[in-house]
């Protein structure tokens, strides 16, 4: 794995601007509805986390490229509801989802505002809850009053535990050792994706199906 991750680690600290690129389009498909069930934006947002104490990249410019997608992201999927009220829940590709819009509905109903700022930490609903908030006729005020709070908790709950973990560990292995931090909290991240996929795919499996699997054609 380490011959994987220090090719990585080169490439990204020869082209820094790419890794902010991607870490933008991480959190900006995050927020749209159904590739935001799909796209793995906060691993690859924690796994990259871990190139800021070496300087490979710096932490204002991942908190800002973070933020930036993420608040794109739900601001826009916001709007386009917003704009076309409930009927953007009943058009493609949202009407091949009915469970997701039914319990992002269901959520914000039950929790209003709230319902905003906790779903940006609840995947898959994640992707749904802004879209929903907006067709349901939240007001654009209120909606970005509690996005934009969540928005930042959510960017720095993502990126600092890997710089304080990276830098913890830099102190445990001593100065000559940096990369062998670095590889431990990337294949922690990785490895802690893989079991979290595998045990939702599990409980999908007994359950007869997920969330986020499209509605079955009516023959």
């Amino acid at each position: 794995m380490a011959s994987f991750l220090d090719p990585l680690i080169a490439f990204v600290s020869a082209h820094p601007g790419l890794a902010y690129l991607t870490l933008f389009l991480a959190a900006l498909l995050e927020a749209v509805p159904v590739v935001g069930s799909l796209v793995p934006g906060s691993t690859i947002i924690l796994t990259l986390s871990a190139l800021v104490p070496g300087g490979e990249l710096k932490l204002w410019a991942v908190l800002a490229a973070a933020i930036a997608g993420a608040a794109l992201g739900d601001g826009t999927a916001f709007w386009v509801g917003h704009r076309s009220q409930r009927e953007i829940l009943s058009v493609w590709p949202l009407k091949n989802y009915p469970a997701v819009v039914a319990q992002s509905e269901a959520f914000f109903q039950s929790r209003g505002a709230l319902a905003v700022f906790f779903a940006r930490f609840v995947p898959p609903i994640r992707a749904f809850v802004p879209v929903t908030a907006g067709a349901l006729g939240m007001p654009p005020l209120r909606f970005y009053g509690v996005n934009i709070p969540a928005i930042l908790v959510w960017a720095m709950a993502h990126v600092l535990p890997g710089v304080f973990a990276i830098s913890v560990l830099h102190e445990y292995f001593g100065p000559h050792h940096h990369g062998t931090a670095k590889h431990l909290w990337m294949l922690a991240v990785l490895g802690g994706a893989l079991v979290a996929a595998l045990a939702v795919w599990i409980i999908r499996r007994r359950q007869g199906g997920g969330v986020i699997e499209p509605a079955k054609p009516v023959k």
